[in-house]
């Protein structure tokens, strides 16, 4: 199965730094679902909310030895922005979907059901788009006003994951 890689980024006090969410599925193995890359409680606990997110968006969640990678390891990943980027890189990893996310920044703490839930940072989030030459800015649909005031990017507000 491939290794994906879906952009993202997290906030250090005032700015926002990039983080590459990396996916990539063994076969080999026993199942599990593994983050490395200096996550916090609320990324950790990310794995219940993408699997349960994926399943309830009608997909079959792998079952193999799942490792999500967040880079640069050495710095501190915090808060449930996440969720999104993880689900997006386990189905594009998955081969369940097929969808190139070179040109665009995702972010979005996900519900259970797979809806995405307000997530702090999208103004920030969405300047770290446009700085770093993306074309296109995705995350929760009650975020999207705010990322809007961010000129030359495109903003798209989602209200479950399964939209893209």
């Amino acid at each position: 199965m491939p290794l994906a890689k879906v952009l993202s980024g997290t906030i250090v006090g005032l700015e926002s730094v990039p983080v590459t969410t990396e996916v990539n599925i063994e076969n080999t193995g026993f199942p599990s679902f593994t983050i490395v890359g200096l996550a916090d409680k609320a990324v950790e606990e990310a794995k219940e909310r993408v699997r349960s997110a994926i399943k309830s968006c009608n997909f079959e969640f792998p079952r193999h030895r799942i490792v999500v990678n967040l880079t640069p390891a050495d710095l501190p990943k915090k808060g449930a922005l996440f969720d999104l980027p993880i689900a997006l890189g386990v189905l594009i990893a998955a081969e369940a979907i097929t969808v190139d996310v070179s040109d665009s920044l995702f972010f979005g703490e996900l519900s259970l059901d797979g809806s995405l839930r307000f997530t702090p940072g999208a103004i920030s989030l969405a300047m770290l788009a446009r700085a770093s030459a993306l074309q296109n800015f995705y995350g929760p649909e009650i975020n999207a006003r705010e990322a809007a005031f961010v000129p030359n990017i495109s903003v798209f507000g989602l209200k479950r994951h399964r939209e893209r």
